[in-house]
Order: C-alpha cells, then structure tokens, then sequence
C-alpha cells in the first residue's frame, strides 16, 4: 500500500464501512497515511476489510458503530476526536410513496438524516473541545439535488444532509472545522451490478451522460480533497461526481 503521506499523522472514521463505498473510503484513506477507523453494525466484515488494510501496510481498526443510537455514537468517540470524519453510513427503501410505511420512512431518516447529524454533531463536539480543527465528509447523492422514482424517504434525506452540510459549516467555520457534502451518481457495487447487466440497468446508465457507471475510485479525488489540506479553504459546499447526469436534459 504505497503511502502518499497527504494523510499522516491523521485519525480518520468511516462509518458505514463494511460494504461497498465505505469499505473502499477506508481503504483509500489508510492508502494516504490515515489512521482509520473503520465503523458499522457487522463487526465480523470491519475486521476483515482492516486485516485487509492491514496487510497492505495500512493501519486501520474496527469499531462497532450503529449511528440509529445516539449511546453507539458516543462510544465511537469516546477515544477522543477525529480529524476526518466520512459520514457514510445509510440505507434505502425502495417503493412509492403510497405504499410506504411510518416504519419505512423511520427507518431511512433515522439512518440517512438523524444518524448523519449525530456522528457529525458527535465529531464536532470533540474537535471544539480538543480545539483542533477538522473535516466531516457527509455522503449525500444526486438524488439530495433530483428526483427517482420510488425514493421519496431517501430523496428526502440526502436533501436534508445537503443542507445540514451546508448549515454546519457555517457553524463550525470559526472552530477550523470543514463539513462539505459528496454527491455520487450511479456508481457500480457488488449490490448493484447485477441489476445495471440487466436491460432496465443498461437504459438507465444511457441516461448518464458520459455513458457509463461510474467506478468506485471515481469518487477518490474528491473524497482525498475534502478530506485532506489540498481543500483547507473548500466548506459548505457539495461535489458531484456522477458523469454528467446532474446536468443531464429532463
């Protein structure tokens, strides 16, 4: 694992990190030098991704995360603050809007919104106290900015962790604390890529206008930007990396 040193000396949480984008986030981070904490629910899959990081010459721990419960937030930084924070973590439900459930609706904006805003209110809390200054990195989508069918819980609260980013940076801006917003289009997972083989997937990736998925190290120089000092004067704002489907005709 080559060391770029743009992270060292850093101590970085990734939560939602035992699958997919936050597996990858973590690794990409310990790439660069950061100490990562790698967080989520399944433990058992944390330790594999770290002996993972690990082996590559990284260095990376697990930490068992559940961001629904504010007891489970406080104790991922009971060992004092971190300098990056990538706020990760999230589900979806999908299924129109009729036929959703009060439980459906909880269970993403509980995850999506309230959890996003506990660990970012956890991790501000330690930076101001530490009086060290910072950068949160708050997941969000394209779909915080447009619209899909059969996603209005998720929509909804990508929406809000737009502006809760854009909200809390103007808070902590004096503290030296950075809170941005990454943005990912359709980008291809183990969990999605069976679906975009198929004939639906391949008419909604025609729908990009770069014609393509994008790959999850796509999303690697925006996320090193706002993480590191090469974005020292970057807040409250929101990079979207989707190909082009943002600005795509309706």
């Amino acid at each position: 694992m080559a060391d770029t040193g743009k992270l060292a000396g850093r101590r970085a949480l990734v939560t939602g990190a035992s699958s997919g984008l936050g597996a990858h986030f973590a690794a990409v981070l310990a790439r660069h030098g950061a100490a990562v904490s790698a967080a989520a629910r399944r433990v058992d899959r944390l330790e594999d991704l770290c002996d993972a990081i690990s082996a590559e010459g990284g260095t990376a721990e697990p930490v068992a995360l559940d961001v629904t419960s504010p007891d489970s937030v406080a104790a991922a930084f009971a060992s004092g603050p971190f300098d990056i924070v990538i706020n990760n973590a999230g589900v979806t439900h999908d299924g129109p809007a009729l036929k959703t459930t009060e439980a459906n609706w909880t269970w993403v904006i509980d995850t999506d919104l309230n959890g996003v805003f506990r660990v970012a209110q956890a991790a501000g809390r330690a930076l101001v106290d530490a009086g060290r200054p910072g950068s949160i990195v708050n997941i969000a989508s394209i779909l915080g900015h447009r619209v899909a069918g059969n996603l209005s819980a998720y929509a909804t609260a990508k929406a809000g962790v737009v502006q809760m980013s854009r909200s809390l940076a103007l808070e902590w801006a004096r503290h030296g604390i950075r809170v941005n917003a990454l943005c990912p289009g359709y980008i291809e997972t183990d969990l999605n890529r069976d679906f975009f083989a198929s004939d639906a997937g391949k008419a909604l990736i025609r729908r990009v206008p770069q014609r393509r998925l994008g790959q999850v190290s796509d999303l690697d120089g925006a996320l090193l930007l706002l993480a590191s000092d090469d974005g020292a004067f970057i807040t409250g704002t929101e990079i979207v990396v989707d190909g082009g489907h943002l600005v795509s005709s309706l």
